[in-house]
């Protein structure tokens, strides 16, 4: 059976640090505590379950310090969570079957994230994390923000999920400043960084910032596929949010280049069409939509609803302004069947039994 170190680096938690260590605790071999700088009971909380707690100056740097944590790990693999993560009753059985059988060649475990939920508590947005990473010194993070270990060896993908829990807004400010720091240091932004960047502005509503920086990091030749594909729908709602309308349909197209277009992009598309009373053409997006397939794999965020429910029910939307109100009510049923508690299904419902 393989044996892990729970690796955590933490600040201030007191509100969800015993949450995230009792949802997993009895299912790791080590757990590793890096704190650093709080001023509440977090050390208090983490020394209930490990004796194995270190202290460490904030630098501003999450790659440091992530790898202070595995630095200090002795099992076979090392695992990070945040304080505000957990593991469900489900992925807990499953977490440990899959320690049970993990291929001892096995270099790198791929996990789900689910970080976003709708009104039920489905996973609305989701990507693949390296998760169990082996404790070996040619494995160590990278990045003052956003940190990761680019995944490397033997690879194995579960669906083993950890759930991400916000408690609270955070510091809403802390990444961005942290990439001014590097700017003003005179540090230039690699491929990775350059698009994070041009995420954390626009998340400050600083669109024509935004959009500038992500149009450099679009035509840099560097750069994760996926990471390209997101910066143009990103892009595009920065110039929707300018009045730019064909700037954003231009940077839409353009994600066509990267890859087959994904269902997000579909969406977004037929929502540029939608938005502006072309329905023929909103409608040809959302249908093309629906016949993407979820490419989770490739590690990008995916979206579910966009691969079934959003199309659907804007299909109902389109079809209802092009006077096919048979049709209309036929995509608003299968959008039904996708969430029976939607509100909008319901007043959509409602609407047509009116009708009749």
């Amino acid at each position: 059976m393989a044996t892990i170190s729970l690796c955590m680096i933490v600040k201030n938690e007191e509100k969800t640090l015993a949450r995230c260590l009792n949802s997993v605790y009895d299912l790791v071999d080590e757990i590793i505590i890096v704190d650093t700088g709080s001023s509440d009971r977090t050390v208090e909380i983490a020394a209930q379950f490990t004796e194995k707690i270190y202290r460490y100056l904030w630098n501003d740097d999450f790659a440091a310090a992530r790898n202070e944590s595995f630095s200090k790990a002795s099992m076979e693999y090392c695992m990070w969570l945040d304080a505000d993560d957990i593991l469900e009753p489900a992925d807990r059985e499953k977490f440990l079957l899959l320690k049970q059988s993990l291929p001892p060649d096995t270099d790198m475990v791929m996990m789900k994230y689910h970080t976003s939920f709708d009104e039920t508590g489905k996973p609305a947005f989701a990507y693949y994390r390296e998760r169990w990473i082996k404790n070996s010194p040619e494995y160590r993070w990278v990045g003052e923000v956003h940190e990761v270990i680019s995944p490397a060896g033997k690879i194995l993908y579960s669906d083993t999920a950890v759930t991400h829990r916000k408690t609270g807004p955070g510091d809403p400010d802390r990444n961005l400043k942290i990439y001014q720091k590097m700017l003003s240091h005179g540090k230039t932004l690699e491929p990775r960084h350059l698009y994070y960047y041009g995420r954390e502005l626009y998340y400050h509503r600083k669109y024509e910032e935004a959009a500038s920086v992500l149009e450099q990091f679009l035509n840099l030749p560097e750069g994760w596929v996926e990471n390209k594909i997101e910066a143009c729908t990103v892009c595009a709602d920065c110039y929707d949010r300018l009045g730019r309308n064909d700037s954003s349909l231009m940077v839409l197209l353009r994600s066509l280049v990267f890859d087959i277009p994904r269902a997000e992009v579909c969406c977004a598309i037929g929502n540029h069409f939608l938005q502006r009373g072309n329905y023929r053409n909103a409608v040809y997006w959302y249908e093309t939509a629906l016949t993407r397939e979820q490419t989770e794999r490739t590690g990008g965020f995916i979206q579910p609803d966009c691969y079934d429910y959003i199309p659907l029910l804007q299909l109902c939307v389109c079809h209802d302004k092009l006077g096919n109100t048979e049709k209309a009510k036929e995509y608003n049923e299968k959008a039904g069947l996708c969430k029976p508690y939607s509100k909008a299904y319901l007043y959509n419902k409602q609407y047509f039994e009116n009708l009749s």
